[in-house]
């Protein structure tokens, strides 16, 4: 049976791979997510979704039974987890964080990657930049306060008859020390500034210019091996990748590498959904050749049906930006991936969406959630309903504003 063919029939049991972005939060953290909204959305559109541990080897996820459309579906949902990776990467401390900043901004503003991705859509470089400003605010604060203790530590020696050199110094001292406290402060609540975050996410991007780190192509190689394992159970038939976020990029080239090392022979149909995708951070970086060949071949593959969902509500993310044609790669023989709207303001009902619409970082998890005017897209139906994501999409159109056209000023490939 030809995947082609396979992706046509109605799914009994499926495996599930989702790869996070940049996150350095357990996993459980997605499980809560799903079981949460998954009930939520299941109430809405009137079908069974139920969780239980899961029931396969391998890393953390849950198992779930479905019952859509008088279809009962088992789903296995696994985690490939690099938060570790994540968490390394957010070690540094708060100078360190800073030269992060002057080099991530170097790199991008020198190679011309900045202006180049503001012609695609300025949301999500509005939010590179956010880090960017937020850090130099919290930087004018720290030495705003540490001038100022100076200057009263100054000016009380001054009214006490003391001079000379001493109380100057100490005064600055014990300023630079309240100055660093303060951003020692900002720093720890983080959580609410997301000032660190974004700007340790954007630095691992740029690091090495758009290349693969080698602890994350070791870890990429893990991801392989799981899937390749799935693809080999005949029990399955279908085995989606779900990636969000930079988990997209991670996804494209896992998928290309797995592909061409060849699919087992009557393997279970394969899907590949990438969701609020940011691929041309890194694909319009000089050194991500490797990346920018991936995406040219994953693009012409018959093996795997390819769904890109992003909506133009997320400023996080590269909405409606075909991440092959944009990074100047679409080769003659392009068949993916599908690029269409999950249209926030249309999908969510105005009170919704008025509550949501300001919560940035809220909006880019949307894809994972429910919603309660629901359209074509549903994350819950894709990963644990009746059909595979080739037959659900077999005649969805893609967006018609869609942005297909070849932007980045590096479009050199790896050689195979």
């Amino acid at each position: 049976m030809t995947q082609q063919e396979h992706g046509q029939q109605r799914v009994r049991k499926r495996r599930v791979f989702y790869i996070p972005g940049y996150d350095p939060i357990h996993p459980r953290r997605y499980r809560e997510l799903y079981r949460k909204e998954g009930t939520a959305q299941a109430e809405i559109s009137g079908y069974s979704l139920t969780l239980s541990p899961k029931q396969t080897k391998g890393p953390f996820g849950w198992h779930v039974v479905s019952r859509m459309d008088g279809v009962q579906t088992e789903a296995d949902i696994e985690v490939l987890i690099w938060s570790d990776i994540v968490r390394g990467s957010m070690e540094a401390t708060i100078p360190a964080t800073y030269w992060q900043l002057l080099r991530t901004a170097w790199i991008y503003i020198s190679t011309g990657a900045l202006l180049r991705l503001m012609r695609l859509r300025k949301g999500p470089v509005i939010a590179a930049l956010y880090p960017v400003g937020m850090l130099l605010l919290q930087a004018v604060l720290a030495l705003l306060l540490a001038w100022g203790v100076a200057y009263v530590l100054g000016a009380a020696a001054a009214l006490a008859g003391l001079s000379g050199p001493v109380a100057p110094a100490i005064g600055w001292a014990l300023g630079f020390g309240a100055g660093y406290a303060l951003l020692r402060w900002f720093k720890k609540r983080d959580g609410k500034f997301f000032a660190y975050y974004l700007m340790h996410d954007y630095a691992h991007s740029a690091a090495s210019r758009g290349a693969i780190a080698p602890e994350m192509d070791v870890r990429m190689g893990e991801f392989r091996a799981l899937i390749s394992t799935a693809l080999q159970d005949p029990d399955l038939d279908e085995v989606l990748v779900a990636g969000h976020s930079s988990g997209a990029h991670v996804g494209v080239s896992v998928l290309a590498d797995l592909i061409r090392a060849g699919l087992p022979a009557n393997s279970p149909a394969l899907g590949f959904l990438t969701l609020g995708q940011v691929v041309p951070m890194v694909s319009f970086l000089p050194r991500a050749e490797r990346l920018r060949a991936d995406l040219q071949y994953l693009s012409q593959r018959h093996e795997l049906a390819w769904v890109d969902v992003t909506a133009p509500g997320d400023g996080c993310a590269f909405a409606l930006c075909d991440p092959v044609s944009v990074s100047g790669v679409a080769a003659a023989g392009k068949r993916w991936p599908l690029v269409f709207s999950a249209a926030f303001t249309q999908t969510l009902s105005p009170e919704r969406w008025q509550q949501l619409r300001w919560r940035f970082f809220r909006l880019h998890f949307q894809y994972l959630c429910a919603f309660d005017q629901p359209g074509d897209y549903d994350y819950f139906r894709i990963t644990a309903g009746p059909l595979t994501l080739a037959a659900r999409y077999k005649d969805r159109k893609p967006s018609q504003s869609r942005i297909d056209t070849a932007v980045s000023k590096f479009t050199s490939v790896a050689a195979e």
